[in-house]
C-alpha cells in the first residue's frame, strides 16, 4: 500500500484547531506548524476568523479538494459529518485524534464511518491516536525538538502514550527517528498496513512496534516476514493476560487472542518479542550500533571485583562468554597499573585505577587488538567519577571518549551506572557522560543485567535468523530436486 502522502504530505488540515493550547487536545496546528513543515497547513475551527495569524476556515467545504492529511481533534458526535465531508472533497487520508469509538463500546459508529470514507477513497488513521510523525517532511504530533535529519528508526504503536513515550525516550538516547505511526483502533489502517510500507522503505534500518492486537493475523504475518525479510522488527507486545486483555479492550477495542500461540508465529515470522518497554528501549538502541557485535566472547573492565562478578555469573548464564586474554594483551594492560588490588584477567580488574578514563581508554584499546575478543564491555561508575571532580578536581576530558571511538573497531557497549539518587551533581556528570558516550555512537546502559538482556535477545534473534535461512535453503534446494527430476 502506497502511504506515501500520509508521510509526505502536501497539504494537512486540522479538524478543530484551537487558538489556545489547552482543553486536553494536542495543539497539531501549532506543533506542524512549529516544526517547520513546508507544505499548506489549513486551521478549520467556525470560531474564529484566523490562529496565529492563519486563515481559519468554517468548514471542510471551504477547503480545497484532494488535501493529502486531515487530523481531526473534534467531539465523536461530529466525526460522520467530517468524514462525509472529506469523502465528498476527496482527501485521501483522514487521522481521527477523536476518542469515543470500539474502545466504548461505539462499534456501530466506527462501522459507518468506514462505510463512508469508502465511498470517497478515504483512509482513515485511527481513531483514538496520536497519529503521524515524520522527521524528513517535519510532520510532527509532539512537543520535542525535531531532528535536523532523519535517522533509521521507525516505531509502530497502537497506544498513543506509549507512541509518546518512544518518541521522549528516543530523543534523550539520541535514537534519531525516520517515521512514527500511533495507530489506535485501526478500523481501516492497520499494523501491517505500515509494516508493508516501512519493509520498501530504504531510509528505515529497524522497525520496533507497541501492538495490543492484530485484526487479520494471516496478513499481519505476511507483512511480518516480509519486513523480517529486510531488517529487524521489535515487537512488545500488550494484553498478554486475562487482566491485559480487559485493559486493551477497554483502550483501543482491541480483540486479544492466546499470547502463547500469537508469540510463536510471530517468533517464527522473524520478530524479535521483548518483555516489557525498556527492553524495547534496549535493543533499538544496539540495534542502531555502526557496529554491531560479530560473536559472544565480551571483554569486561571496570573498577571493583564485586561487579565483574556479578556480570560474569549473568553473561554465562546468558550464554556469552568470558574468554581467557592473551599473555601479549594482560602485559598491555599493566602499562598502565600496577599489579596490586587489580586483575589482567576476564573480566578485568582495574582497581581504583578504573576511575580514570585515559587507563580504561588504554585497556579497552588492548582489548581491542586481542583475537579472542568481540565486544568491549566497560563498567564506568557515575558516582566515582563525579566524586574525582568534585572533590579532587579532576575533571576526566570529553576528548578521551571521542578518542577512545575513533581508534578502537570492535564494537563497544559501555555500562555507566550511578547509585547516588538524590545529588544533582552527580545527575549532571551522569547526563554530561552519558550524552558524549551517545554522541560517539556507544549504546549506554545503567546496569549490568540490561547489557547481558540486551545481548542475549540479540543473539538468540541472529541464531533464530541463521535457521530460518537454513531452513528456508534445504526447501528450496528440496524443490529444485523435485523440479529438475520432473524435467529430466
Amino acid at each position: 500500500m502506497d502511504l506515501h502522502r500520509l508521510f509526505h504530505p502536501k497539504s494537512v488540515a486540522v479538524i478543530g484547531a484551537s487558538a489556545s493550547l489547552g482543553g486536553g487536545k494536542i495543539p497539531y496546528f501549532h506543533t506542524i506548524r512549529g516544526a517547520g513543515f513546508q507544505g499548506d497547513i489549513y486551521p478549520v475551527n467556525p470560531k474564529y476568523s484566523e490562529i496565529d495569524g492563519t486563515k481559519s476556515y468554517a468548514s471542510i467545504d471551504d477547503l480545497p479538494d484532494e488535501i493529502d492529511l486531515t487530523i481531526v481533534a473534534a467531539p465523536v458526535q461530529h466525526s460522520l459529518d467530517i468524514i462525509r465531508a472529506a469523502a465528498r472533497k476527496k482527501f485521501k487520508f483522514v487521522h481521527f485524534f477523536t476518542s469515543g469509538f470500539g474502545e466504548t463500546g461505539n462499534v456501530q459508529l466506527e462501522k459507518e464511518l468506514l462505510e463512508e470514507a469508502r465511498k470517497g477513497g478515504v483512509r482513515i488513521v485511527g481513531p483514538n491516536c496520536v497519529g503521524i510523525h515524520c522527521t524528513a517532511s517535519k510532520l510532527n504530533f509532539g512537543y520535542l525538538p525535531q531532528e535536523q535529519s532523519p535517522g533509521s528508526v521507525a516505531f509502530l504503536g497502537q497506544s498513543g502514550g506509549i507512541t509518546g513515550n518512544f518518541l521522549s525516550v528516543a530523543m534523550t538516547r539520541k535514537i534519531w527517528l525516520n517515521k512514527v505511526a500511533s495507530y489506535g483502533n485501526q478500523i481501516d489502517l492497520r499494523v501491517e498496513d505500515f509494516l508493508e510500507y516501512f519493509a520498501d522503505d530504504d531510509s528505515i534500518k529497524l522497525v520496533a512496534c507497541y501492538i495490543e492486537d492484530v485484526k487479520d493475523s494471516r496478513k499481519f504475518l505476511s507483512a511480518l516476514k516480509k519486513t523480517t525479510d529486510k531488517k529487524p522488527v521489535i515487537i512488545l507486545k500488550g494484553g498478554k493476560t486475562s487482566r491485559g486483555f480487559k485493559a486493551a479492550a477497554s483502550h483501543t477495542g482491541a480483540m486479544a487472542g492466546n499470547y502463547t500461540i500469537w508469540s510463536s508465529a510471530a517468533r517464527q515470522h522473524g520478530a524479535i518479542l521483548v518483555d516489557d518497554f525498556d527492553s524495547m528501549m534496549n535493543l533499538v538502541m544496539l540495534g542502531v550500533m555502526e557496529r554491531v557485535p560479530g560473536g559472544k566472547r565480551v571483554g569486561f573492565l571496570g573498577a571493583g571485583g564485586g561487579m565483574s562478578v556479578l556480570f560474569a555469573d549473568l553473561a554465562e548464564q546468558a550464554g556469552l562468554e568470558l574468554p581467557e586474554l592473551q599473555e601479549i594483551t594482560k602485559k598491555r594492560i599493566l602499562e598502565r597499573i600496577k599489579d596490586v588490588n587489580t586483575s589482567t584477567a576476564n573480566p578485568v580488574d582495574l582497581g581504583a585505577y578504573g576511575f580514570d578514563l585515559s587507563v580504561m581508554a588504554h585497556t579497552m584499546k588492548a582489548l581491542d587488538e586481542d583475537e579472542n575478543i568481540d565486544v568491549i564491555i566497560p563498567y564506568f561508575s557515575v558516582d566515582y567519577i563525579a566524586s574525582v571532580e568534585l572533590f579532587l578536581n579532576v575533571k576526566n576530558s570529553e576528548q578521551t571518549i571521542v578518542d577512545m571511538a575513533r581508534d578502537i573497531e570492535k564494537p563497544v557497549i559501555p555500562i555507566l551506572a550511578s547509585f547516588t539518587e538524590n545529588n544533582l551533581d552527580t545527575e549532571r556528570v551522569r547526563i554530561s557522560t552519558f550524552s558524549t558516550l551517545r554522541k560517539v555512537g556507544f549504546p549506554v546502559y545503567p546496569n549490568v543485567q540490561d547489557v547481558v538482556y540486551t545481548l542475549q535477545r540479540y543473539f538468540n534473534w541472529i541464531e533464530a535468523k541463521r535457521k530460518r535461512s537454513q531452513s528456508r535453503f534445504i526447501h528450496d534446494t528440496r524443490i529444485g530436486l523435485s523440479v529438475s527430476s520432473e524435467i529430466q
